[in-house]
């Protein structure tokens, strides 16, 4: 396990996609887990701790790129290394 020095801080909005703006390479180099509303969630695309919400996809629903479609849960967000 890596030292928690070594670590960026994470930010309070972040995001899987690297075209968007709230990607940070640096802090993917490591694992992260979030915490919804006390339960782990596995299935995370972005998340903003301060405006509580994380969005995940929704089923299998993808749009005319491939990408999935997200639907956003608004709750108690928190953002860890594990």
């Amino acid at each position: 396990m890596t030292n928690t020095t070594e670590r960026p801080a994470l930010p309070d909005h972040l995001s899987i996609d690297p075209r968007s703006p709230h990607h940070v390479a640096a802090v993917f180099e490591h694992d992260i887990g979030i915490r919804f509303n006390d339960k782990e969630r596995m299935d995370v695309e972005e998340y903003c701790v301060s405006e509580g919400w994380i969005k995940v996809p929704a089923g299998k629903t993808v749009d005319r790129k491939g990408k999935p479609l997200l639907i956003k849960l608004k709750g108690k967000v928190e953002a860890f290394y594990r």
